[in-house]
């Protein structure tokens, strides 16, 4: 089973899916249950994987599968993990297997919310294991189908116009990403990334095949890849200007769907960049990073500015994830050790904390059935639990000493501090600005909705149950154990940042 873990790993939910489907609809009870063991099961692979057979000393691709499938195409099944991919894989089966409990609560169509829960799980799972980049572009699909049903369907009032407006986005980006893809495979001969990266290494990735030696309106073939990849990832962090699609998702998104798109759907785009993006572009990556890093920074402030200003709590979490995921385009763009760590580090600790705040938000808003953070005060007093758990997740996401996202924060800050371009200090002066309002906006919501003097609606509302607290338990955990112990993620991280920087330092194409 080892050498096919991966695949385990990535279609065990195809068999709980189909398990569902046969199971009738009354059953509910049966689908809660197969669901719960079909993200149970991938989370233990997981873990195996990466406690167990993953060598955290190489910076190369582990556990590696390659069989030929589209032979007239040249398409593979090729999947494996490295360092930087084998946490976010773990992050999901986590995220997924929670979000099971956290559904349970959804009475509308159990089957089918389920079933497409489980689907969502393979194509996440497979974009980070996929070294192929036919294979890569499938699974992104995949992925796009059931988020769309799964906000459509159980969202809030105005669900059908964030699933339109979600899907539009994303699809905007992924016909992007086919162009390039098509474009690379006709300049390379191949759909294999590693493949693909290595003749960017060796100069040979330069579209001289393709019609007007790849030149168009005076921009040369990898310079075209460059944007149309860079856009087609950047929609999905998502980075200012291509974020308008999140709050509405998010705000619309029943809370257990908002927990995976914060937590993990975000971070597929930071992977493809890092993954399926710069290495393969190196030359263009070079030229622009201080742009990427302008971008990183605008996203920093202006999300923390706008979730200052929100009075919907959930809302104001979504606007903070911009923020937050500035800081990976910020650590990408400085191509330092420190930086780049930082970046990928970031990715993981803000799936945690930003999965735990939506968590937070669901709480409250089963139980008063609204998020406007002026209605609320002095939960603290029925809620001391929800108090105390809500602490935890908010000191997490501004970046408390001793939790997990102020390690990430500041090695970002410090490896754009030490970039080659004197041009980043500047940069990072700036982005200090968007620290100082994520407190803010954090600290001024927990004294609205837990302080002051008690609503008396709100007097006879129960603390967090064992379900709530089940789901909530192991994000808060992480957030301070990696807050102490960062190094369980470093470590890993390390050798594959090491090679990737190696790559993005190369003058390339």
């Amino acid at each position: 089973m080892e050498s096919h873990i991966l695949s385990w790993i990535t279609f065990v939910p195809l068999i709980g899916m189909a398990l569902i489907v046969c199971l009738p609809k009354r059953a509910i009870g049966a689908v809660k249950g197969v669901s719960l063991v079909a993200t149970f099961i991938p989370l233990v692979l997981a873990t195996q994987v990466y406690f167990g057979l993953f060598d955290k000393a190489e910076g190369g691709f582990q556990l590696v599968e390659r069989v030929p499938w589209i032979g007239g195409i040249g398409a593979e099944y090729y999947i494996g993990i490295d360092g930087l991919s084998l946490p976010l894989v773990w992050l999901t089966t986590l995220l997924l297997f929670i979000g099971v409990p956290a559904s349970f609560n959804i009475a509308k169509a159990g089957k089918a919310y389920y079933a497409l829960l489980l689907l969502l799980e393979i194509g996440i799972v497979g974009v980070f294991v996929a070294l192929d980049y036919f294979l890569f572009y499938v699974y992104w699909e995949i992925m796009l189908l059931p988020m769309y049903f799964l906000i459509g369907i159980w969202g809030g009032p105005r669900r059908e116009y964030a699933a339109i407006k979600f899907f539009l986005y994303t699809l905007a980006g992924s016909v992007l990403m086919l162009v390039a893809v098509v474009a690379l495979r006709l300049a390379s001969g191949t759909f294999s990334i590693p493949a693909m990266v290595q003749m960017a290494q060796d100069g040979a990735l330069t579209g001289g095949n393709l019609p007007f030696g790849g030149m168009l309106l005076g921009m040369k073939f990898t310079t075209w890849v460059f944007w149309f990849l860079f856009v087609s990832f950047a929609i999905k962090v998502p980075v200012f200007p291509f974020h308008t699609w999140l709050p509405d998702a998010h705000v619309q998104a029943p809370t257990p769907i908002s927990v995976i798109l914060a937590g993990i759907l975000l971070k597929l785009g930071g992977y493809g960049m890092l993954r399926a993006c710069f290495p393969i572009v190196p030359g263009a990556f070079q030229t622009f990073a201080y742009t990427l890093g302008v971008l990183g920074v605008i996203s920093i402030v202006y999300g923390a500015f706008v979730a200052l200003g929100q009075t919907d709590f959930k809302r104001m979490v979504a606007y903070s994830s911009v923020s937050h995921m500035g800081y990976v385009l910020l650590g990408f763009a400085a191509l330092t050790e420190w930086g780049m760590s930082g970046a990928a580090l970031q990715m993981f600790n803000h799936g945690t904390s930003s999965a735990a705040l939506f968590l937070i938000v669901g709480v409250i808003y089963d139980r008063a059935h609204h998020r406007d953070l002026n209605g609320f005060g002095g939960l603290a007093q029925p809620m001391p639990v929800y108090w105390g758990m809500t602490t935890i997740g908010f000191f997490a996401a501004l970046g408390l000493p001793g939790m997990a996202g102020f390690v990430s924060e500041a090695l970002t800050l410090v490896g754009a501090y030490q970039a080659d371009d004197a041009r980043f200090r500047v940069l990072v002066l700036i982005s200090v600005i968007g620290i100082v309002i994520t407190a803010a906006f954090l600290l001024w919501a927990m004294q609205r909705v837990f302080l002051g003097t008690l609503n008396e609606k709100y007097k006879d509302y129960k603390d967090i149950d064992a379900r709530e607290i089940f789901c909530q338990a192991p994000l808060l955990f992480l957030c301070i154990a990696l807050g102490i112990f960062p190094y369980f993620l470093l470590d890993w991280l390390r050798p594959s940042v090491t090679n990737l920087i190696q790559i993005l330092s190369h003058t390339g194409a």
